[in-house]
């Protein structure tokens, strides 16, 4: 069978959309799974929705990727969009034809320089993980390339001074806080620390838009079935080596000036993608609903015999206790229009029931003691302090994040306390060795202890969560009626508790 590209593509009679010639106005520091379901198809339906009538230069962050095989193709690759929709099952395809190349940056820097240089070029987007938006002190202006993310960035940008060009609109989607203006941050710093003078300091400030981002879609990114691909490629007519997949739902926070909106070709594509003063609250409102809602039905679900997130969505004990939880409990404590909160958590039901994702429990498991504090404590703190009352489902959440961590362990091993569930398997209990120490320490003593010195214990939660009115009474209540009960009976609790 052929491989992907233009040829070979219009000889399948795809009856899509593609564009294959236009001006590169984008370099992408990125080329896995989540930018070409994310960012990638944004530009690429902005392509056809908006006339935007552009293309992307790709960059691998470092020297390991995909450039041979993307250029190999042409830069065409299948994206299939999978999920629910307002109930609906979705399975769409669609081939991405705004990718121009793909650059292994330790090869050709040269070629990026050139990009980078060009009057066409209008944005820069990146998703270089976590990792990647750090501050290399070693890094040379001479090195060709620097090592870092943001030193490689800086070096482009005072190619881009020296040429004369115009300023850009940098747009990070990496995953911590104030991803753009920590971007900026680095990009300054190696400016002095190269001495390339005060003038492209006031470039960089003045002349560039360094955004932070709120990226949210859900990617599981390649199909690794065999049989799949073999049977997807018989159907589309050719090989396609970069196939990908994202969810149905995709919403982009970009946090800049208003007029940002119309120099942005995605409000005439009508794509779900917003400018805002401050991406802030849009981020607790992800943590607090999507997060939160994980975290908080995920580990007593396990305990009850589920095994991934779409069967606790076909289970009406669990779903109810969810909804409760997120409606009733975290929306009204949330700074945003309530009726956007409610869509947004409307929409969570839809994703957590994708009839094409396998999103085990044990996986959203993984440093759960983390997670309750980043997603679900807030949310119980500030409800307490708004109302006057313990949220019950909220502590329902607590009591069973120490069941999952303490029901009939076992063993500790080098980097699981291993556990076993009332259904009689041994599961793994997976965080950082001083959490997992402290279980199984615990491991004999009674329930009144361990509530105590877990709420207690203030490196966990950065607080004595005892000094909250009633919650260690409760929470104890709680994990009892897990313990005798099971934790759909508890689930079940809090809805009779509050009918």
């Amino acid at each position: 069978m052929e491989r992907l590209n233009y040829e070979v593509l219009e000889k399948t009679g795809y009856p899509g959309y593609i564009l294959k010639e236009a001006p590169v106005k984008m370099l992408q520091f990125g080329e896995g799974n989540f930018l070409r379901a994310f960012v990638d198809y944004f530009f690429d339906v902005a392509n056809e929705k908006a006339a935007w009538h552009g293309k992307a230069i790709l960059t691998q962050p470092r020297g390991k990727g995909k450039d041979k095989v993307f250029n190999e193709q042409e830069g065409l690759y299948t994206l299939y969009i999978r999920g629910n929709e307002n109930g609906q099952k979705v399975d769409e395809r669609r081939v991405i034809s705004l990718v121009e190349k793909c650059y292994n940056p330790l090869e050709h820097f040269d070629k990026l320089l050139e990009v980078a240089c060009l009057d066409t070029l209008e944005y820069i987007t990146s998703n270089t993980t976590e990792a990647g938006i750090v501050y290399d002190p070693t890094a040379k202006l001479t090195d060709v390339p620097p090592a870092s993310f943001p030193a490689k960035l800086a070096k482009l940008l005072y190619a881009r001074y020296q040429a004369g060009k115009k300023g850009l609109i940098i747009l990070s989607c990496e995953l911590i806080d104030h991803n753009g203006r920590e971007l900026q941050k680095i990009v300054l710093q190696h400016a002095r620390d190269w001495q390339l003078g005060e003038g492209f300091v006031r470039w960089i400030e003045e002349e560039n838009l360094f955004c932070s981002t709120l990226v949210d879609r859900i990617v599981p990114g390649e199909i690794r079935d065999a049989g799949e691909i073999a049977a997807l490629n018989q159907i589309n007519g050719y090989e396609d080596r970069l196939m990908d997949v994202g969810e149905v739902f995709g919403v982009w926070y970009i946090e800049g000036p208003k007029e940002l909106e119309d120099r942005l070709p995605f409000k005439r594509a009508g794509l779900n993608v917003h400018v805002v003063p401050d991406i802030a609250p849009y981020k607790k409102r992800k943590v607090r609903i999507l997060n939160g809602a994980h975290t908080g039905f995920a580990l007593g679900s396990f305990l009850a015999g589920k095994d991934i997130v779409r069967d606790c969505m076909n289970d009406d004990v669990i779903r109810a206790f969810m909804n409760h939880m997120l409606y009733e409990e975290v929306i009204p404590i949330l700074p945003l229009d309530q009726q956007d909160c409610e869509k947004f958590a409307a929409s969570v039901a839809d994703r957590f029931n994708n009839p094409f994702m396998e999103h085990q429990l044990l996986s959203i498991a993984l440093n759960s003691t983390a997670k309750w504090k980043a997603r679900d404590m807030g949310s119980l703190l500030e409800y307490r302090k708004k109302f006057g009352k313990l949220p019950k489902s909220l502590v329902m959440t607590l009591a069973a994040y120490i069941a999952f961590y303490s029901t009939d362990i076992q063993a500790r091993q080098e980097k699981a306390l291993l556990c076993r569930r009332p259904q009689g398997d041994i599961y793994p209990v997976q965080d950082d060795d001083w959490v997992l120490d402290f279980y199984y320490e615990h491991r004999h003593s009674d329930d009144a202890v361990l509530v105590h010195d877990v709420l207690a214990y203030e490196k966990m939660w950065g607080c004595d969560l005892t000094q909250l009115p009633g919650l260690e009474m409760q929470v104890l209540k709680d994990l009892q009626l897990i313990r005798q009960k099971g934790t759909k009976k508890a689930f079940a609790s809090c809805l009779l508790a509050c009918a």
